[in-house]
């Protein structure tokens, strides 16, 4: 049987943005713990030319509202990257979960083929459906979260490979 687009996306985005949370949840707590400024989690980066903690949870937050909506034919969300605390990067991460409990198969299923087109590098890029969310949206999505779960264990919090998962 194939897996359904729906079943490949929203479950999925749902599921690690609960994670997502998880791991924030511990790096705030550690920061206070340690008496370090929330600040300097959210703003670290991996490296000079990567995007700070702050960002890579707006941008995995982007990909999981967004591959849903194109693929259904709505608008995204739209959100505001004005974030600059745990407890509003927590927030944008309930909004986007809420926004997603407004999906359902029907609106996802299907659209395998659809046309998908985003505008990268100021052109235009079309994908299949199926294309976009798996080799796309999704890396993408999992590449935000991973990068905002390897600057927080960068940071010295003690996180691991559960935490990631949700089993932690």
């Amino acid at each position: 049987m194939p897996i359904s687009m729906y079943s490949a996306s929203v479950p999925v985005f749902s599921s690690m943005l609960k994670n997502l949370s998880h791991v924030l949840a511990k790096g705030e707590a550690n920061a206070a713990q340690r008496k370090i400024e929330p600040a300097v989690f959210l703003n670290d980066r991996l490296a000079p030319d990567m995007f700070t903690l702050t960002a890579q949870v707006q941008i995995a937050t982007d990909h999981a509202k967004g591959a849903p909506a194109r693929l259904s034919g709505r608008d995204p969300l739209k959100l505001e990257d004005k974030e600059t605390s745990f407890t509003e990067l927590q927030a944008r991460i309930e909004k986007v979960q809420d926004y997603l409990k407004t999906f359902s198969p029907p609106d996802i299923d299907g659209s395998e083929d659809k046309t998908i087109t985003l505008k990268l590098g100021g052109r235009d890029m079309d994908f299949p459906g199926i294309q976009y969310l798996l080799h796309f949206a999704m890396p993408n999505f999992y590449f935000h979260v991973t990068t905002a779960y390897a600057i927080l264990r960068h940071n010295g919090v003690p996180l691991g490979k559960t935490d990631f998962f949700g089993r932690g």
